[in-house]
């Protein structure tokens, strides 16, 4: 049976798909047959013959080295760069449920490690029309716990803050946290580090410099995050 992990952030543009691709490039390089998954991918862009093709997995499959088929990685791709559940609507194709679940279980039951990146933060709307689908209904409706992924600057003992709040409330377990853009060294950060620990409850698992090629833990720590 697979084990499995969602990968959510603090927001938009803090640096999951980039983690993610580092997470799944030390599970494949240690031997392990992982997988991405995606519900819903916005802002892409198209081929010459018109294609979409999904950006988020198409960078996470060039980083981590997976041979999983990117046709595999995210059943709704859409090109406007707007919230999925907008995208939907413009580009009238809607989320289905089943849909999602359905592309997950495929990979559960073909690798033994799946790790879902999810869309912006962890309250994303993917579909407001009825029935309406957030993020956090798929999360759950998956079984998964999460890993945070925030920026280490400034602001972000809020933002974790909040986020494990909002997911505690929700009943999420929150497996550990990255720090993204992470300068070792620099007192704001390290600090941050600190701060993030004590109001999330949870424990910063890897601090990832900017241009960094891999995660600053074990494969046998990273491999303890998923359920």
């Amino acid at each position: 049976m697979a084990k499995k992990l969602f990968v959510t952030g603090t927001g938009t543009d803090v640096g999951k798909t980039y983690v993610t691709g580092l997470i799944l490039k030390k599970l494949h390089q240690s031997g392990e047959t992982a997988a991405y998954y995606k519900a819903a991918m916005s802002g892409n862009d198209r081929g010459p013959d018109g294609t979409l093709y999904p950006g988020d997995a198409l960078r996470v499959k060039e980083l981590s080295g997976i041979p999983q088929p990117v046709e595999e990685m995210c059943p709704y791709v859409y090109e406007q760069a707007v919230s999925p559940h907008l995208a939907a609507r413009w580009e009238g194709r809607p989320v289905q449920a089943e849909v999602v679940y359905a592309g997950f279980a495929r990979l559960c039951a073909a690798y033994s490690w799946v790790t879902m990146e999810g869309s912006g933060g962890i309250l994303c709307p993917i579909r407001l029309e009825e029935p309406p689908i957030w993020l956090p209904d798929l999360v759950q409706g998956l079984g998964l716990g999460c890993l945070l992924v925030a920026e280490a600057g400034l602001g972000t003992i809020n933002q974790v803050g909040l986020t494990a709040a909002y997911l505690h409330r929700r009943g999420i377990p929150l497996q550990g946290i990255v720090l993204n853009r992470f300068q070792p060294g620099n007192p704001m950060h390290e600090d941050n580090r600190a701060l993030c620990e004590l109001v999330s409850g949870a424990r910063v698992v890897a601090c990832v410099p900017e241009g960094a090629a891999a995660l600053d833990c074990t494969v046998e720590e990273l491999k303890a995050l998923y359920g």
